[in-house]
């Protein structure tokens, strides 16, 4: 069965001195793209994350959110260190400024503190191998979940989009049916018309029934109603799916409204174009769901 493209997972593991948190949520888009944010001393597997991801989403923006803490929960990124070279060579360049200038103030530590890169963020040594190991289980937990979610979306949506076909089958039904009355009713106009004219004299029967052919003629609608019976019976076995089938049923759906306007402007009749309109709402809210579809 289908599945949505919106959904949410979160896991988190403690494996050894490290605590692996996994945030995946996935919103609507055309293709598939992928958003990772993660502490920069991951960047080296930012690649096989994101294929891991790919592995098993099709469409969709996900949105990938990872965290890492060392030693009882001290984030990895949250460690800073002096950088004691870099604060002797400003100290001993202030020492010269103020020798060159003869200056009275202090060197203070505030001053000291106030340079550039005076604290540089520490970088412990991390077996990145293993990293992805165990990285790649607690993601593989955060996608069982987030996958879970979209399924159940998916059922939600199968039910709705169900739900509006059988209408728009109904509508379909209904003029179908009209369909022939309106040539008939179109034949007696034309007639009382003529009579009307003529003082009610004779209606030459041949040239009525050229007339009558000719307007039936344009006004079949047979092809069109056969066109989308048949989109909609593969819309039907598309989100019974369980393949990524979203754009397959954007396209499916331009092809039902085209046929559902040409049907429109075959007829002229009040009740068929009730029943127009009707199809065409059904399909508008069909358009917008579908944008949820995987």
């Amino acid at each position: 069965m289908i599945k949505s493209m919106t959904g949410y997972g979160r896991r988190e593991a403690v494996v050894g001195d490290r605590k692996y948190v996994v945030e995946i949520k996935s919103l609507n888009h055309r293709f598939l793209e992928i958003s990772l944010r993660m502490p920069s001393l991951l960047s080296p597997i930012e690649t096989d994350i994101k294929k891991k991801i790919g592995e098993q989403v099709s469409r969709g923006r996900i949105e990938t959110i990872i965290r890492m803490d060392l030693n009882n929960g001290r984030d990895i990124e949250g460690k800073y260190e002096l950088n004691l070279p870099l604060i002797r060579n400003y100290y001993e360049m202030l020492l010269k400024l103020k020798q060159e200038l003869n200056l009275k103030d202090d060197i203070t530590l505030h001053t000291m503190t106030e340079f550039k890169d005076a604290f540089i963020q520490s970088e412990p040594s991390l077996d990145i191998p293993v990293i992805l190991i165990e990285l790649g289980t607690v993601l593989d937990e955060a996608m069982v979940a987030l996958k879970e979610m979209r399924k159940k979306e998916g059922e939600n949506l199968y039910r709705d989009l169900t739900s509006r076909v059988d209408s728009i089958e109904h509508s379909l039904d209904s003029v179908a049916q009209r369909a022939p009355q309106v040539v008939l009713e179109y034949q007696r106009r034309v007639t009382e018309r003529i009579r009307e004219l003529t003082g009610g004299g004779i209606v030459d029967e041949m040239r009525l029934n050229q007339e009558v052919a000719i307007m039936a003629e344009k006004s079949d609608m047979t092809e069109e109603v056969v066109r989308l019976r048949s989109h909609m019976h593969q819309f039907s076995e598309l989100i019974r799916s369980d393949e990524a089938v979203g754009r397959k049923i954007d396209f499916l759906i331009q092809e039902m409204v085209r046929e559902v306007n040409t049907i429109g402007s075959k007829s002229g009749d009040l009740d068929i174009s009730r029943s127009i309109v009707e199809m065409k709402s059904e399909l508008a809210k069909l358009r917008e769901q579908v944008q949820n579809i995987e």
